[in-house]
């Protein structure tokens, strides 16, 4: 099998290429590098069947190009991060929808199967304790921002079930909770990372809002495994389906944890939402899937549990500092 990976450079796009070309692969990945990076594949770049592209997935006559030499999308490219969908709204809107619109255009001449990749976010302002694929979308209103990032996934979500109706493109979505693990930066927001960063250079720890906001972190390798379970069943084709781990903690529990696992001296800050990004800014207080329709597709789960995943990133965010 030869599989196109759009936003391949990335954290969870650089991990799966490289456990696809484990298992014998062929990888196209397409990236135009600016959040994902080239040093994310160093380990695979000279492998034998993989290729890396540097060019947009916005770019239709290239997506078409690389399809035709493909079995399967696995279409991950993204504008993600709050910080950037707050700081560039209209880029990330067309880079979200529009690429997605090319994946699934050129994927219809030939049928060919494109998993999307969706993302919790959807769930909006839900107060559902545990989110399941089949609840209603609670968004909040398009004159906040924030929430433009989870409109423009809804919205790529309805794209690709309507390809599957209207020209039976086989499309598998994967709403996937918060992913971390080595690689990951902080830069756009990312929790995890940016704590350890923190903590690691004994630098105030930055909570922001009252810290009571819980959320459930999967490793890496598990959501890598799960899309590749999914992409080789065909039952899932047609179907939405929740991707994370359900370990659930709160925000300030994260940074005690990270404190205590690093040894670090550093405190930890609160930072109103207004001040972190801007008036009015909204909240997710609970971000936690069911999984019970993931398990029964696939018999797996994502469960490495939350005291590994720290462990993993400290390590790697240990090498990237030069630290002992």
């Amino acid at each position: 099998m030869k599989s196109l990976i759009t936003g391949g450079a990335g954290f969870i796009g650089s991990h799966l290429a490289g456990r696809l070309l484990d298992d014998g692969h062929e990888v196209i990945v397409l990236d135009n590098l600016s959040t994902g990076s080239s040093k994310n594949l160093s380990s695979i770049k000279g492998r034998k069947g993989f290729e890396l592209v540097i060019g947009s997935v916005r770019n239709q006559s290239l997506v078409i190009e690389l399809m035709e030499q493909c079995d399967i999308a696995i279409h991950l490219a993204a504008a993600v991060g709050v910080k950037r969908v707050l700081e560039r709204p209209s880029h990330s809107i067309h880079t979200n929808v529009n690429g997605t619109e090319n994946v699934l255009h050129a994927a219809a001449t030939q049928k060919k199967l494109v998993f999307v990749a969706s993302s919790s976010e959807v769930y909006g302002k839900s107060v559902q304790p545990s989110f399941d694929e089949t609840h209603d979308l609670i968004l909040g209103s398009t004159a906040n921002l924030r929430w433009s990032y989870a409109i423009a996934k809804a919205l790529d979500e309805c794209l690709a079930l309507a390809y599957n109706q209207e020209n039976r493109v086989p499309v598998i979505i994967g709403r996937l909770f918060n992913t971390t693990g080595p690689r990951q930066i902080a830069r756009y927001g990312m929790v995890l990372p940016g704590f350890v960063t923190q903590a690691l250079q004994d630098q105030p720890i930055t909570v922001y809002g009252t810290g009571e906001q819980s959320r459930c972190f999967a490793h890496v390798y598990d959501i890598v495994e799960s899309i590749i379970r999914l992409i080789e069943k065909p039952e899932a084709v047609g179907q939405v389906f929740n991707i994370g781990n359900d370990e659930e903690i709160s925000i300030n529990g994260l940074a005690e944890f990270v404190k205590t696992a690093t040894g670090s001296q550093s405190e930890i800050q609160k930072i109103a939402y207004d001040d972190a990004y801007s008036a009015g800014f909204e909240e997710m207080q609970r971000r936690k899937p069911s999984l019970s329709k993931l398990e029964r597709y696939i018999g797996y789960r994502p469960k490495t549990p939350l005291s590994k995943i720290v462990d993993d990133v400290i390590a790697d965010k240990r090498a990237t500092l030069n630290l002992p």
